[in-house]
């Protein structure tokens, strides 16, 4: 379908319901979009009466799903993520990495560059997420691969791939503020993840280049005494410096309702971004035990719950949500209306990752990435770039 019309929807976009309208697609591209019911008798018509039509939801933090992991270095595996991804409302993603060896991420780097098209969401760039965290923080990263950021370490990484877009980085490591320097020159997102640091320590962080918090709330510090003495943390520096951006997990168990709500309440809309940081689990039953990480090396997961834990259930392993179970949760438990949700979901990832001025919006001149759902927020279709790659 080179020329179509969406009609009989309605719009959110830009933190706005605007009611009934008719969208023009042309070439991959919007070319309007009217209120009501707009006459286009050269386009094909795809009726949207009684659905909602949203820009495509875009997912910033995702290792995986459908049974893969982008860390298993398959272009195959790669491309069914994007296609499961796009089932699920995502038009634009960004593969995610684990603490691993170079070897192993050297191999996904390298095969990053040869995907071409997905069938599915498409590609936007890498996120590197490690090695450099705290080991107390580590979470489910693989502690053995864990170390500080040194140039003879990271240069390497950013002087072979040109798709690196975002890099997670405990920034009170030594070295780390040097690391946050180089990337913001090269302008990639420096965010800050698996991390010790106080509010002192994120200060410097930000004046660094480090703009974003990497799945707030988890595996961070809050309030903490050290002796005798309190300190503020990495959580309460997120809401005292204006400018960060924080990212939420957004399926309601990383993150519960109460904390939802009181970034809604206290953070800027603009510097909310939901994300799935989904794992080769998401969109498989409960009870599958899976991998997290790449099935060579990766660690043992289970699946319980709508989460995904490690073996022993010590933490979570990443999730297994999906972009419109995010969405949904924000509306329905973290006090956002559904437009506020469906922002943190497009237009905000968009614009950190320097896609807002194609992507992110429903709006005349974009890129027609698009989602239909139903009012319960299911999917019914998924456009990347005006073709259809989801039909649910």
């Amino acid at each position: 379908m080179n020329r179509f019309k969406i009609s009989g929807g309605r719009v959110i976009t830009g933190g706005a319901d605007l009611g009934e309208c008719t969208l023009l697609v042309e070439e991959g591209c919007i070319k309007g979009v009217e209120k009501g019911n707009v006459e286009a008798p050269d386009y094909e018509t795809i009726d949207a009466t009684g659905r909602y039509v949203m820009p495509g939801f875009i997912d910033i933090h995702t290792h995986g799903s459908g049974g893969h992991d982008f860390m298993d270095c398959s272009v195959e595996g790669c491309k069914v993520i994007a296609k499961e991804h796009a089932k699920h409302g995502t038009t634009l993603m960004f593969p995610t990495t684990m603490a691993s060896d170079n070897e192993e991420l050297f191999r996904f780097l390298d095969e990053y560059e040869t995907l071409g098209e997905t069938g599915g969401a498409a590609f936007g760039g890498l996120h590197l997420e490690g090695p450099y965290f705290a080991y107390a923080f580590r979470g489910a990263q693989d502690p053995k691969y864990l170390k500080n950021p040194s140039p003879k370490g990271y240069m390497p990484v950013l002087e072979r791939c040109k798709d690196i877009k975002r890099w997670s980085i405990a920034p009170e490591l030594p070295g780390a503020l040097e690391l946050g320097r180089e990337l913001a020159k090269r302008g990639i997102v420096a965010a800050i993840a698996h991390t010790d640091a106080l509010y002192d320590d994120v200060v410097k962080a930000h004046e660094a280049g480090y703009s974003l918090m990497t799945h707030f709330y988890s595996r961070m510090n809050g309030f903490t005494r050290r002796g005798a003495y309190k300190y503020a943390g990495c959580i309460e520096a997120a809401y005292l410096i204006d400018d960060i951006s924080v990212e939420l997990i957004g399926d309601g168990i990383h993150v519960p309702a109460p904390l939802l709500k009181l970034v809604r309440k206290n953070k800027d809309l603009s510097k909310i971004i939901l994300c799935t940081d989904s794992m080769r689990g998401a969109g498989m039953p409960e009870g599958t035990k899976s991998v997290l990480g790449s099935l060579e090396k990766g660690q043992e997961v289970v699946i319980e719950n709508g989460v995904a834990f490690l073996a022993d259930r010590s933490c979570f392993a990443g999730s297994v949500c999906t972009t419109e179970r995010m969405v949904k949760t924000m509306w329905q438990q973290g006090g956002a209306t559904l437009p506020e949700a469906v922002v943190m979901a497009t237009e905000n990832p968009a614009n950190i990752m320097g896609y807002g001025h194609c992507k992110g919006k429903i709006k005349a001149g974009y890129d027609a990435d698009l989602v239909i759902c139903s009012k319960e927020l299911d999917v019914e279709q998924t456009f990347v770039k005006g073709v259809r790659v989801c039909h649910n």
